[in-house]
């Protein structure tokens, strides 16, 4: 009863106008940089942070949660036209979508893709609203040394499932976390690794860093590549699925529905793990396995359901514990700071329009994406003929002035620069940037908690490992830890990643 009165107020914020409008921009950008190929979800939210910060802060959240879960949308359109993937978590819809294109069955491809999201779409938004609230009173329990043990779950999660080698993850998270030491100790008040210069007494700037790492280092990179032979598809003809195409993927799409809502929860998960590990099980239980990769639309459906469910119950962590679970909700984990909310147990209570007026609009937003995807097939198509070389340089003067405007600076503009460069470097030496920015956002938070746990206990360390919650995390963190270095764990997720 409480969940429904709680619903209600959720659509009574999602459905006004101003949050209808940005709810609808949100899966509209979502799709648009979905289907252009080198843009990608991170690098656009990272983008639009200082945009937000103008805007009320449920609006804010609404556009850039749209932008997110639309990406999974867009990111198929080209996955099946051109098997080029718009977005990461589309890499496996490539496999089979495009091969469908090739047979004369793109508008089928197109369709299920769509209604298989649109349905994990709702389930997942579904299980946020059913289990958002007791995980939220379950988190009102944590004292500090539990949100310890809890943040260095994430982190050794985050390295666990990072792409690439585990000792660059790591590298990756410490350098993170000595980034967010900079500036000035909220207890003694003294400045740390400031260099001399007085703009970063409050630390560096969250939304250079991001906008520097996601967005103009992949600029730089595509840049450097050369443009892709797209052979777009001319015409499709039919776009509606046969029934023999339902009666095919209802299965795969509950299927994947039920993998993608769980791995999206797990710290490092989200949308491309989902659609992975979605895809090697349906072949797994299919009895005609050599079909897929040739054609099977079981492929298509239960990558691109799982994608989108992962995509939304990757924010359960972020509402409910304050645990960003990948580097996109990090990035929603800094708007939410920018407005002076703090991302936890507290949402709720503190701010339950918010909490619940996102968690609605994902409803909206997701019928939405169906109404925006299928009748603007036409239009995606023709985006993708736009060459690179003309889209770049309207992408970074936008982020130039976003970066500006955050704090009329241009020592903002000058981060920004420092860590695009960085982020070039990472990509080079096949340094995945999204465990540094997880622990730049953690990073703070595990050195308030841990003051704080040692103050509770006067300097006692046994503090967390005679709770029973940190203790639990802890040994979680020492297993996830441990399991890397086992072959056959080390072999599986070595696979997991080789088709990004």
């Amino acid at each position: 009863m409480e969940t429904a009165h709680n619903l209600l107020l959720g659509f009574s914020v999602a459905l006004s106008g101003t949050n209808l409008l940005f709810c609808f921009i949100g899966a509209l950008l979502g799709t648009l940089i979905g289907v252009l190929p080198g843009i990608g979800p991170l690098a656009t939210v990272a983008m639009l942070l200082p945009v937000t910060f103008q805007l009320d802060p449920t609006a804010a959240l609404v556009m850039l949660a749209g932008i997110y879960y639309g990406a999974q949308y867009g990111g198929s359109t080209t996955a099946i036209l051109v098997n080029l993937p718009g977005e990461s978590s589309s890499v496996i819809t490539c496999l089979d979508g495009y091969q469908m294109a090739r047979q004369g069955r793109a508008g089928s491809a197109l369709a299920i893709a769509a209604l298989g999201s649109l349905f994990a779409g709702c389930v997942s938004t579904l299980v946020i609203a059913l289990f958002s609230a007791p995980l939220t009173a379950l988190a009102q329990q944590f004292r500090p040394a539990d949100y310890c043990g809890l943040m260095t779950f994430g982190l050794v999660a985050a390295v666990i499932l990072a792409r690439g080698s585990p000792l660059k993850a790591v590298a990756m998270v410490m350098l993170g976390l000595l980034l967010g030491l900079v500036g000035t100790d909220v207890n003694s008040g003294t400045t740390r690794y400031i260099m001399k210069m007085e703009s970063l007494a409050d630390g560096i700037g969250f939304v250079g860093v991001a906008m520097g790492l996601f967005g103009l280092a992949e600029i730089i990179k595509n840049l450097e590549e050369r443009e892709h032979q797209r052979a777009v598809m001319a015409k499709i003809e039919r776009l509606w699925p046969t029934l023999q195409d339902m009666k095919d993927s209802w299965r795969p799409v509950l299927r994947g529905t039920a993998v993608g809502s769980f791995l999206g929860v797990l710290p490092g998960g989200g949308a491309l793990l989902s659609s992975f590990a979605a895809y090697t099980l349906e072949k797994r239980v299919s009895r005609t396995p050599e079909r897929f990769g040739r054609g099977a639309i079981e492929g298509v459906a239960s990558a691109e359901s799982a994608n989108n469910a992962g995509a939304q119950t990757s924010f359960i962590p972020l509402l409910t514990l304050g645990i960003p679970s990948n580097a996109l909700i990090a990035l929603m984990a800094g708007a939410m700071m920018m407005h002076g909310i703090t991302p936890g147990p507290q949402v709720m209570t503190r701010n339950p329009d918010v909490y619940w007026g996102l968690i609605a609009s994902m409803w909206i937003g997701n019928l939405m994406l169906v109404v925006i995807n299928l009748p603007l097939i036409g239009v995606w198509v023709s985006l993708l003929k736009v060459p690179y070389r003309l889209l770049y340089l309207g992408i970074t003067m936008f982020c130039c002035i976003g970066a500006y405007s955050l704090n009329n600076s241009v020592f903002d503009i000058q981060v920004a620069a420092v860590f695009a460069v960085l982020g070039y470097i990472f990509i080079k030496l096949d340094c995945e940037p999204a465990p540094l920015i997880l622990g730049f956002i953690l990073g703070p938070l595990l050195e308030e908690n841990l003051r704080r746990a040692m103050l509770l206990s006067q300097g006692d360390w046994s503090v967390f490992v005679t709770q029973p919650i940190s203790a639990t995390f802890l040994l979680l963190s020492l297993v996830l830890a441990a399991l890397i270095v086992v072959p056959n764990v080390r072999k599986t997720r070595e696979a997991a990643f080789v088709a990004d």
